[in-house]
């Protein structure tokens, strides 16, 4: 089994370069519509191997990240824990994280700037892999490309400085959780409070760090340009529908369709449970997970669009870890694997087929729902509903059948 990852957020700092006095700190100014920490959490949320997400900010900003946090997406939200106060320093705000986090079962831990919205999955997916080698840290960096000029004082003449070899560091920074706790612990002890990142403190105790292929669009806004940049690049990656992704949607020229069906029975109960919200009834659905119908045919069909079996081979009935389990798991492991193959899914169209309960007062409830668990915006959801006519077992009122209809795309590889 992978080994799973926390991320810590640093948001507790107060963006002096960029903030007018009394102006709220960068990392909660508003980004196509939402603050720029919100798309740092979902660029970190949506990653499958990252299960605990906590972040670090002041304490006077608890209103401001409690509205931040509000606006995540839903399919990931679980994974936010309480947010820890900061101190003084970038250093002393990672090492209060790092205290909340050796508390849950966590191998690696990714610390990440609050102010660096546009982190791809794929930056991610390298720090990680780096890790499930054995490195004992790993830095997000990019390789400097630029002529380098150095001048000792104004009025002074230039000098070149030789770029081979240089880096521009970046995050995340990937290390052990415990290795990277008992470091900071070492350097309070000595009193070390200096370090401006992490693996400066890490190769301080000896650690040796691995550097990562970053992403030059993954830059920290620091500056009022930063932001209008920050702006631009947010509107090309669509970033006000939906989480950041490695790849944009126009780039996935490989697009495939899969089909799902799926029915459940009525049996004694008050609601029934339809893509993920719990529609008030007189019977509920039967199954030996939570029956939702709805995400069961969405979870088949976009298992059908890449080939990769059907919901009854990967959930079997049989397994009781899966008794009464809600549905929308069985939809993000379709989704991880749709991820792992670097696709996405593009578009979901649903039909629900039953005389009761009444559809359509419920239906953009079960819209947002499912646009939330699958991260699409809710323009890329369609449900519909219809009855049997009363024929067959749906129109004598015995259950619920639903066809689900899903495009992804895919990255396309010759031949394949």
């Amino acid at each position: 089994m992978a080994k799973t990852a926390a991320a810590l957020v640093v948001a507790a700092g107060r963006g002096t370069r960029l903030a007018d006095p009394g102006a709220v700190p960068k990392q909660y100014r508003l980004l196509v519509g939402r603050p720029v920490l919100t798309h740092t959490l979902n660029a970190l949320g949506i990653h499958l191997r990252i299960t605990r997400i906590v972040t670090v900010i002041h304490p006077e900003d608890v209103r401001l990240y409690e509205q931040a946090a509000s606006s995540v997406d839903g399919s990931w939200k679980h994974k936010l824990m309480d947010p820890v106060f900061g101190g003084d320093t970038r250093q002393r705000s990672v090492h209060e994280g790092l205290k909340a986090l050796c508390e849950v079962d966590c191998d690696y831990v990714l610390v990440h700037d609050a102010a660096r919205p546009f982190l791809a999955t794929d930056v991610i997916d390298r720090l990680l892999f780096q890790l499930d080698a054995g490195a004992e840290g790993a830095l997000a960096a990019i390789q400097i490309v630029d002529t380098l000029k150095k001048q000792a004082a104004a009025g002074k003449a230039l000098e070149t400085v030789d770029r081979r070899g240089l880096w521009a560091a970046q995050t995340p920074q990937a290390f052990p959780l415990q290795r990277l706790a008992e470091a900071h612990e070492k350097a309070a002890r000595a009193g070390r409070l200096d370090f401006t990142d992490d693996t400066g403190l890490a190769e301080w105790t000896g650690m040796t760090i691995s550097l990562s292929d970053g992403d030059a669009a993954n830059f920290k806004i620091t500056t009022a340009a930063d932001l209008k940049r920050a702006e631009q690049q947010a509107k090309l990656f669509s970033m006000s529908d939906t989480a950041s992704r490695s790849r944009p949607l126009s780039e996935l020229t490989d697009v495939r369709t899969g089909i799902g069906y799926d029915v459940h029975a009525f049996e004694d109960g008050d609601a029934v449970i339809l893509g993920g919200t719990s529609v008030p009834h007189t019977c509920k659905l039967k199954g030996h997970s939570d029956a939702d119908v709805v995400l069961h045919a969405i979870t088949d069909a976009t298992l059908g669009a890449i080939g990769d079996g059907d919901i009854g081979q990967h959930f079997p009935p049989s397994d009781p870890q899966w008794k009464g389990a809600s549905s929308d798991r069985f939809q993000t492991e379709a989704l991880r694997r749709l991820e792992e193959l670097g696709g996405r899914i593009a578009h979901i169209d649903v039909t629900i087929v039953c005389e009761e309960p009444k559809i359509g007062p419920h239906r953009e409830r079960i819209r947002a729902s499912i646009a939330a668990i699958c991260s699409l915006p809710v323009s890329r959801v369609s449900v519909k509903a219809t009855t049997s006519e009363r024929l067959g077992f749906t129109g004598r009122k015995e259950g619920i059948a639903a066809l689900a209809s899903v495009t992804v795309r895919l990255p396309f590889e010759e031949g394949e």
